[in-house]
């Protein structure tokens, strides 16, 4: 019995012997199949990690793209609104410019003969504007006065005037440069105008003439400094001729005074003419070199009552050549033609004048001198 027991015990381990070897196989293999799924698990962990991040980013840079976007918009909005503020915002402009110019001849000993002279012409322009959204009051003024020394001569008077402009006008919308307008000129000089050598008698004076006009129309400009036109079928001209000498003479147009057949005076001549016509005024300044530029300024009118299209005529072309920041120089042609001057000429006897028919004036100027804007 006992000799029975051992021998089933040793059998039983030679089967457990024979069948380890595979059963090792196989655990072995079970291992491998289990490496194999969890490596492949964690690869596709990573591949979804991955993907995960890679949408985070691009939903970021979607995002940062966007925020872009919307900063500039904002900034674009920002800008338009405080240009447009800045242009709504009303104010007041002004400019000044002062001008000298000195011209100068002298002679020594010089065989063809000759007179020392010089001259001198002081000017000042102003501007004075004012804008907000369509609507533009524009002020200018100018004086100009000049004089003449020739060698064993007086001074003479060579340039006198004194001018004032107001324009006021509104638009409809930004669309238009059309302006409905109303527009106010004045005209007159500071001292005494002479027929010179004669020094005697005045043919003009401070208010004798003075002109006035005063209209309502409409004006064309996109930018009114540089280009402007402008028409009034409506424009009121006064003449003013407050020296009593001068207004019983009749000059510049106004009703003499009445004498009667013994030369004693019935009724003193007047002091004012009125008009009312049509006022075509148009003013353009370019630059045509560098350094060099060009003004035009044209005024046409004509009365209604009056000899009807005989037109005044006052055309001033002025070209301006800028040496630095200071220094210029300056050549201007003015022409003048109103019906009403009539032209003083001589006579025979001495002392004596007779008017003549009215003429085209013309006037030129060339100087050089300096220039400051303030």
């Amino acid at each position: 019995m006992r000799t029975m027991m051992i021998m089933c015990t040793v059998l039983l381990c030679q089967i457990l012997n024979a069948q380890t070897p595979e059963t090792e196989k196989d655990s072995v293999a079970t291992v491998k199949n289990d490496s194999v799924a969890i490596a492949k698990s964690d690869s596709l962990v990573i591949t979804k990690a991955q993907l995960k991040a890679a949408k985070k980013a691009v939903e970021k840079s979607n995002a940062l793209a966007i925020d872009l976007a919307v900063a500039r918009a904002r900034i674009i909005a920002k800008y338009k609104a405080d240009s447009l503020a800045a242009i709504e915002k009303p104010k007041w402009i002004q400019k000044n410019k002062a001008t000298v110019d000195i011209s100068e001849v002298t002679f020594v000993n010089w065989n063809s003969g000759g007179s020392n002279s010089i001259s001198a012409l002081l000017g000042l322009n102003s501007n004075l504007n004012y804008k907000y959204k369509d609507f533009y009051w524009s002020n200018r003024g100018k004086i100009r006065y000049g004089l003449h020394k020739q060698e064993e001569q007086k001074l003479r008077k060579t340039e006198d005037i004194i001018e004032l402009d107001s324009n006021v006008g509104y638009r409809r919308d930004s669309l238009t440069n059309w302006f409905f307008s109303a527009q106010f000129n004045f005209k007159t000089q500071f001292t005494n105008g002479y027929k010179y050598p004669d020094r005697q008698r005045a043919i003009s004076k401070f208010l004798a003439p003075g002109y006035m006009f005063v209209g309502v129309g409409a004006e064309y400009g996109k930018d009114m400094e540089k280009f402007a036109f402008y028409f009034s079928p409506l424009t009121v001209k006064t003449t003013y001729v407050l020296d009593r000498t001068l207004a019983n003479k009749g000059a510049f147009g106004v009703d003499p005074a009445v004498y009667d057949g013994a030369g004693n005076m019935l009724r003193e001549g007047r002091t004012s003419r009125h008009e009312v016509g049509i006022l075509v005024t148009n003013y353009f300044e370019t630059g045509i070199f560098e350094n060099i530029n060009v003004s035009s300024k044209t005024s046409l009118y004509t009365d209604y009552i009056n000899s009807f299209g005989n037109v005044d005529v006052d055309w001033l072309v002025n070209f301006d050549f800028k040496v630095n920041q200071f220094v210029r120089a300056s050549l201007g042609s003015h022409i003048k033609y109103d019906d009403d001057i009539k032209i003083i000429i001589p006579t025979g006897v001495k002392d004596e004048y007779v008017q003549n028919g009215a003429k085209i004036q013309w006037k030129q100027i060339l100087g050089i001198g300096v220039a400051l804007d303030f």
